[in-house]
């Protein structure tokens, strides 16, 4: 690339971190809380209490709360054990130092809720905290949110033997249930038909805020989450700060945020068994339907440890990502796979774009330190024909020690829709391949400039 080139190029990133970057920080609006405590002790929690009663107390001191025009739903030091809570509007549900919020296996006290699996729309078991089309909202404290999810609670669910799954398992989520719900997006079954929940194996999520507006998640820590996480969806100004998320199990991915517009995720440490954050926009023929792309997000200032990636886009993207902005954050771990990771078929399609990151630091992670993966599940059994497109891709200052690949691009074959990728100023020590990077497939204009790699078999 000529000199003239590769100053266009850096311009157009400078000019996104010094204008657009502001842009989208300044408009992302914290929630509106207020200070009257409603004590869950008062409405009949205990913590002899057992799960159901203490279910029912909790989400009653929230209805209160926010009935009453909004305040802080208070719970204590100690441990306490519930059902599924259901967060409404103007409640910041505090977690307080030293408090201990065990959720139950029993999937009776999780009622079926309008979700979304995987990025597919249905009526499933609730997510552990859940909030729909609910204004200024917040968890907050330092206290602990435990799904208590294991080998023999919700994990066995997923099928594998690795999770606790035996032939016996009651409810394993075979195939069958995926691929039924599959099935019911691609042939526009209403949403309304899709009822699962008993006997089906799809898990929970941990937190779902479900067409929400103004939300904080803030200083907690999250434990053993039976599926994702954190999980905005179709949401607007999501600001999830300072939290810790650690979760080993199945697809226990660490904050998801979906269809979502104006999400900063900051000083979070992460330790997942999938990827830490995952940026998707729904599955397919349901993530075209209605067509709501993730955008405007800032990731800055954490931390991630094991995951199959540490910032993800995809692969459930039908409706796009862009205005993707990541910086300062440290990741270091031998069960790491990805840094940076894209990903996408063409059952999926979608455009992801406008993806600037800077300033990463690694110690090691096992694949690659950025992957653009164009033919994620290749053998998914759905409708294809739908082009994803990767463009627009900036990435600045990530240093690693080592890896097995510095950039692997897994392009589609019969189409350029990998376009203008821009790797700078990097500098990749112990790549373990001799070839460096991979590169396969179908692209144009991707440009390593400033970039040094160092094998090291």
């Amino acid at each position: 690339m000529s000199i003239v080139a590769s100053l266009a190029v850096n311009a157009q990133a400078v000019d996104a971190w010094q204008s657009l970057y502001p842009q989208i920080e300044q408009s992302i609006r914290a929630p509106e809380l207020y200070n009257k405590v409603y004590d869950i002790t008062r409405y009949g929690a205990s913590t002899t209490a057992d799960a159901a009663t203490n279910q029912r107390a909790i989400n009653r001191a929230i209805e209160r709360c926010s009935k009453a025009g909004g305040g802080r739903v208070v719970i204590p030091a100690g441990t306490w054990h519930t059902g599924a809570l259901r967060l409404q509007s103007k409640v910041n549900l505090v977690v307080s130092e030293g408090a201990h919020l065990c959720f139950s296996a029993d999937t009776h006290l999780y009622p079926l809720v309008t979700t979304r699996w995987e990025g597919l729309d249905l009526i499933n078991y609730s997510p552990l905290i859940y909030a729909r089309q609910a204004t200024d909202i917040a968890i907050t404290g330092s206290g602990t949110l435990d799904g208590c999810a294991s080998n023999t609670a919700w994990w066995p669910m997923c099928g594998n033997p690795r999770y606790g799954w035996t032939p016996d398992t009651p409810e394993a989520q075979s195939l069958g249930s995926r691929n039924q719900l599959l099935q019911m997006s691609d042939q526009q079954i209403p949403i309304e038909q899709r009822i699962f929940g008993q006997g089906k194996g799809l898990r929970p999520q941990m937190i779902q805020c479900y067409q929400c507006d103004r939300v904080l998640i803030e200083g907690v820590s999250v434990l053993n989450s039976p599926f994702w996480s954190i999980h905005p969806l179709r949401s607007s100004n999501i600001t999830v700060r300072g939290v810790t998320i650690e979760n080993s199990g199945p697809n226990g991915d660490g904050c998801n945020p979906e269809s979502c517009n104006g999400v900063l995720i900051e000083a979070c440490r992460f330790n997942t068994g999938d990827d830490c954050i995952a940026i998707k926009s729904g599955r397919n023929a349901d993530g075209r339907r209605w067509n709501e792309p993730s955008q405007n997000i800032i990731i800055r200032n954490c931390t991630m440890a094991n995951g199959h990636g540490g910032v993800v886009i995809g692969s459930e993207v039908s409706g796009g990502a862009r205005n993707i902005f990541v910086e300062n954050c440290t990741m270091d771990s031998p069960n790491l796979e990805r840094v940076i990771r894209l990903k996408t078929n063409t059952c999926r399609g979608g455009v992801t774009e406008n993806l600037y990151v800077r300033n990463i630091t690694v110690g090691q992670c096992k694949e690659a330190v950025v992957k653009i993966n164009l033919v994620y599940e290749p053998r998914e059994q759905s409708e294809r024909g739908h082009y994803p497109i990767v463009r627009n891709i900036y990435i600045d200052n990530i240093t690693c020690q080592r890896s097995r690949y510095g950039a692997y691009i897994d392009a589609l074959t019969d189409s350029t829709n990998v376009q203008n990728i821009n790797i700078s100023n990097c500098t990749w020590n112990g790549i373990t391949d001799p070839q460096g990077n991979r590169l396969q497939g179908l692209m144009r204009d991707v440009r390593f400039t400033n970039t040094t790699l160092t094998i090291n078999p």
